[in-house]
């Protein structure tokens, strides 16, 4: 459902409202069905209610500008005040933030501005600011308005990427990954919406000296193998929080396959668990 009032976020739920409340932040330019539903389900089984968000400038979320704007004016702190929105939305006191690459990002930040509302993090691929050691992937081009692609196009691009995986230990799935591409071009396709998500990136506060005021029970999980952020972002944050368990699994790249889900679906129950504990 769509988020009033303006900026409309769009978010779904799964699973019983009356059970612990996991939101489901995905990274930069993803939109929420980046979040598979054979996860959605596993979680839900747990006995979690579970909400996925469409960040804002993706997805069926507003837009910050048009095609030609590379800059929507806002920051990482919007971004992690529009989860908080969704709880108010949802009438969730406090919730359990899991992020992904960019939405670990959005997930901290919303811990060190709303403290009150949050009672777990799970911290997946993603780093704790921009320090060289961690990132590991080319800087986009900003300078203009990026490349627009047709549908065809965009889903043999996210093909060739998955096929491009072969040789690691878990490769991506190319089928679902073609479809993902498609179904995303279909709710709204927006490149400069990575773009502007980008520019707030770019300004982003250094936080993980900030994490150390975090004292929620904390999952950190990251692959050895990650060739966009490094995993020791991982490590420094996990020694950073007060209260973390890390996972840096061999054979894994940026995103977080079925194989792995499993440990995952496990840390994030422990962690809701331990969070749920406190209060």
């Amino acid at each position: 459902m769509p988020l009033t009032p303006e900026p409309a976020i769009h978010y779904v739920t799964d699973g019983d409202a009356a059970h612990p409340t996991v939101v489901l932040i995905a990274g930069g330019g993803a939109q929420l069905i980046a979040w598979h539903v054979d996860l959605v389900a596993q979680l839900v089984d747990r006995g979690l209610h579970v909400v996925r968000i469409d960040n804002r400038d993706v997805g069926l979320s507003a837009r910050f500008g048009g095609v030609d704007d590379i800059d929507g004016g806002y920051g990482l702190e919007e971004m992690g005040d529009d989860v908080v929105r969704v709880l108010d939305d949802l009438g969730v006191a406090r919730a359990h933030l899991v992020g992904h690459s960019m939405g670990g990002m959005m997930a901290q930040m919303t811990a060190l501005r709303h403290a009150d509302r949050v009672a777990s993090l799970g911290l997946l691929s993603t780093i704790p600011g921009r320090d060289p050691r961690y990132v590991l992937h080319a800087e986009p081009d900003l300078t203009g308005a990026p490349a627009r692609y047709t549908r065809d196009e965009v889903v043999a691009g996210a093909s060739a990427f998955a096929a491009a995986t072969a040789g690691q230990r878990y490769p991506l799935d190319v089928e679902w990954n073609a479809w993902a591409a498609g179904e995303a071009f279909d709710r709204g396709y927006s490149p400069e919406g990575f773009s502007r998500q980008w520019a707030a990136l770019m300004r982003a506060p250094e936080r993980l000296e900030l994490l150390r005021d975090v004292d929620v029970p904390v999952l950190v999980f990251h692959g050895r193998d990650d060739d966009v952020l490094h995993w020791s972002a991982a490590v420094d944050m996990a020694e950073a929080l007060v209260a973390a368990e890390l996972q840096v699994h061999p054979g894994m790249g940026h995103y977080i396959v079925p194989e792995l889900w499993p440990e995952l679906v496990a840390g994030i129950a422990r962690t809701v668990a331990a969070g749920e504990a406190r209060h």
